[in-house]
């Protein structure tokens, strides 16, 4: 195996569980702020995950039960591992992202709020809706701080691992 097999097949190791971590804690960490904001709604978490789920499916979801709660939640995670996957391939080709990872995870957060709010939900089949200033500075900070950052610090953190 050449130096440069070896360098590669080591970089594929420790993406794996850099994505992983980082997609799981996000994810974690970003369902549980919803969860808590919706309640503060009214919002059960069923009726919330069932909402991430009419993405797909439109209004229909919210008659689907558990089904397309569990739907929801799988939805939601997929996103947060794809959101990971970008963030840590970004990172091996541009190393500031690791190198100043708060700033960079911030950054990110921003961007997922825009490209879900202004690409993902226009073409999904959620019914668009007009939400308050409050509201839209509250997700954008949650993306922010629960998921942006989270993804970068890990990423970060699998970066300066000792077989690198």
């Amino acid at each position: 195996m050449s130096g440069m097999d070896t360098a590669f097949s080591r970089e594929r190791s420790h993406a794996f569980p850099a994505i992983a971590w980082s997609g799981l804690i996000a994810g974690l960490l970003d369902i549980t702020s919803a969860f808590v904001i919706a309640g503060s709604k009214g919002v059960g978490p069923a009726r919330l995950l069932q909402g991430i789920a009419s993405g797909l499916l439109g209004s229909q979801s919210f008659n689907g039960g558990l089904a397309t709660a569990v739907l929801g939640l799988i939805l939601h995670f997929v996103i947060a591992f794809g959101a990971a996957s970008v963030f840590y391939a970004a990172s091996r080709k541009l190393g500031f992202l690791t190198q100043h990872a708060v700033v960079s995870g911030l950054a990110f957060g921003v961007a997922v709020y825009i490209f879900t709010n202004y690409i993902v939900l226009p073409l999904s089949a959620v019914k668009l809706r007009h939400h308050s200033v409050a509201d839209i500075f509250t997700a954008a900070l949650v993306l922010m701080v629960l998921f942006g950052l989270p993804i970068s610090l890990i990423i970060r953190r699998s970066s300066r691992s000792p077989l690198s």
